[in-house]
């Protein structure tokens, strides 16, 4: 056959298909290949949201967008280069995501009659013979068919033979972009060690379709896109959800506290627990509750007895951990709450991402119960944003909200192993037994930063009443009194104030100090919004980003900062939460622009709003 080598800065495939098709394991296994390549990469993992969607409908098709490339990557990308259609119906869902003049990848097998009958084409309508993807270029390939020749021989069942196909797919794009096979053999050999024949299986398939590239008669097209220029070290790729573990792994060793873990199963935020299980080595230990009450409560109690306490879920869990978050905060006892953000309201759309818990996270309690709020703004930056929490949550003896989301938590980019010295100090103090005779232990005194001191029980002589009812300033004991009500709610709200003085200033992302239009951004939206501001400025628009991780405090130069901008526009995947804490706070006219859609921005559509708005 005859082929030819196209140079590409960066490309995006989408892999699409049923969720039994393997489609989730080939897109990482391409993009672990990927990252050890040397490319920049950055992932969507697209999942149903019914864990058992009937087959071949639209319904039913999980996707895997890959962004990888020899230049800095912010975004998953907006529209793919390559869809790669194990069916009818992943076309059709996906379609849409493609470039004009893209190529489409196509499993044939997938578009039979019963196939296309499920993905509700027209009777007698075959988009791979009706000249509708006229505009794009095709490669028709049986998939099933030649995985099941190939295979013919080793005596395995028609079920196990086709559940090795997406291998052949995997081995065919990675001829297609000049990658090895090698790491995908050793995975492999790793995750079928007890099963021998499968490991035989799937390395035959993989050969198979990469040999499938060379060997074909009709015309295909390779390409290389080069590493990219990055900063010397030891690099992973890395999702959201396996940085927060790791992060409060960190925080843990720092501070040689034993790390709690205290949650119940909820989607985005259960491969949280999975990760933090495998490191028991490091002291972790893991409880998955009966239910997201009881899950807080232990933690709570983990943290009464000088544990680092994390507990974790989504919205809907989070509004049942609501009255113990009140009670670690009028016990003032270091609290991490993770809340992985998705669609909502009550079940909304559990495998879809969205920033809608802001509102909750800020004011989600009965009472008046200010809680710190910080946001990850990436999958790698997770690992900081969780560390940070832990300090925070330590130092100032106080529940601490960290948000990520469904987009961050699943999606994958490289990631640079900090050294244990390039992490900053973290210390637990606990109180010790200093007193006088005659002394009574105070469990209420402050010092500076105006938190109370963490005094273990079981420690002599600094027994302490705890509970959910107001306490005496200063001594802890129950109190009524109408003045000290008021007192201890202004002064936990003070402690949360004064957190602004030990956080960095808020800085410009891109763009210049002051000018016609600042976007200001938090948590996900962090990589199409500085896409879209690097393409306005180099297209001649005054505009500039800044992207928020302290949401509660906001950091004390913020005001200043907004002012220095004739607009400000606030993107948000939710219908505007962050812009009415702006807009209340600092009294200027922000703009919002909001999508509610289950997936992220594209940086076109923030880029259509700038250039509107300039």
């Amino acid at each position: 056959m005859s082929s030819t080598t196209e140079i590409k800065t960066d490309v995006v495939i989408l892999f699409a298909g049923d969720s039994g098709d393997g489609i989730q394991l080939t897109g990482s296994q391409f993009t672990t290949t990927s990252a050890l390549y040397g490319n920049d990469i950055s992932t969507f993992p697209n999942f149903p949201a019914e864990i058992r969607a009937p087959q071949g409908t639209t319904a039913g098709v999980s996707g895997f967008q890959l962004h990888f490339g020899s230049i800095e990557l912010y975004t998953a990308g907006d529209a793919c280069d390559v869809l790669v259609v194990m069916n009818a119906a992943a076309l059709k869902a996906n379609l849409k995501q493609l470039s004009p003049g893209g190529i489409i990848i196509a499993n044939t097998d997938g578009f039979d009659v019963k196939n296309l009958k499920l993905a509700k084409y027209l009777d007698g309508v075959n988009p791979l013979r009706d000249g509708s993807l006229s505009g794009y270029t095709v490669y028709e390939i049986d998939v099933t068919k030649i995985t099941r020749v190939t295979l013919a021989h080793l005596g395995l069942g028609t079920k196990e033979i086709d559940r090795s196909k997406n291998m052949f797919v995997l081995g065919y794009i990675y001829w297609m972009y000049n990658r090895s096979l090698d790491n995908t053999i050793e995975f492999l050999k790793l995750k079928f060690k007890k099963r021998p024949e499968l490991i035989d299986a799937n390395i035959k398939v993989l050969k198979a379709g990469y040999n499938y590239g060379d060997t074909v008669e009709a015309p295909m097209n390779r390409f290389e896109v080069r590493p990219a220029p990055v900063a010397k070290g030891e690099y992973r790729s890395i999702t959201g959800n396996q940085a927060v573990a790791l992060g409060l792994i960190a925080a843990a060793h720092k501070t040689g506290l034993s790390l709690f873990y205290g949650t119940y199963p909820i989607t985005p935020a259960s491969d949280i627990l999975h990760e933090l299980s495998k490191h028991k080595n490091f002291g972790v230990k893991t409880f998955q509750a009966e239910d997201e009450i009881a899950a807080v409560s232990a933690t709570i109690g983990a943290s009464f007895g000088g544990a680092l306490g994390v507990t974790g879920s989504s919205g809907p869990g989070i509004a049942l951990k609501g009255e113990a978050i009140g009670l670690a905060l009028m016990l003032e006892l270091p609290l991490v709450i993770l809340n992985i953000q998705r669609g909502g309201p009550s079940t909304g759309l559990p495998t879809k991402t969205e920033q809608a818990d802001l509102l909750q996270a800020l004011y989600g309690r009965n009472g008046e119960a200010p809680v710190p709020v910080i946001a990850a703004y990436s999958p790698s930056d997770c690992f900081k944003t969780a560390f940070e929490a832990c300090r925070i949550a330590l130092e100032f003896m106080t529940p601490v909200f960290f948000l990520s989301d469904g987009y961050i938590a699943n999606g994958a980019e490289p990631w640079k192993f900090p050294k244990t010295d390039e992490l900053a100090d973290l210390k637990a103090v606990f109180a010790k037994n200093n007193l006088k005779e005659g002394e009574r232990f105070l469990p209420y005194k402050r010092n500076e930063k105006l938190a109370r001191e963490w005094a273990i029980p079981g420690t002599k002589g600094l027994e302490h009443r705890v509970g959910g009812i107001e306490k005496e300033n200063e001594t802890g004991n129950i109190s009524y009194d109408p003045q000290n009500h008021e007192f201890m709610v202004k002064i936990r709200q003070a402690k949360v104030d004064k957190i602004a003085e030990y956080i960095p200033p808020q800085a410009i992302d891109t763009g210049k100090e002051k000018g016609k239009l600042l976007v200001l951004g938090w948590g996900s939206t962090y990589g199409s919004i500085k896409t879209a501001v690097k393409q306005a400025i180099a297209e001649g628009h005054d505009v500039s980003h800044s992207h928020l991780k302290y949401i509660n405090p906001f950091p004390k130069n913020l005001g200043e900062l907004l002012k220095g901008f004739e607009k400000v526009l606030i993107p948000e995947m939710n219908n505007g939460q962050l812009i009415k804490v702006i807009r209340d706070k600092y009294l200027i006219d922000a703009k919002g622009l909001n999508k509610i859609q289950g997936i992220p921005f594209t940086s076109s559509e923030i880029k259509e709003k700038i250039i509107e708005m300039g």
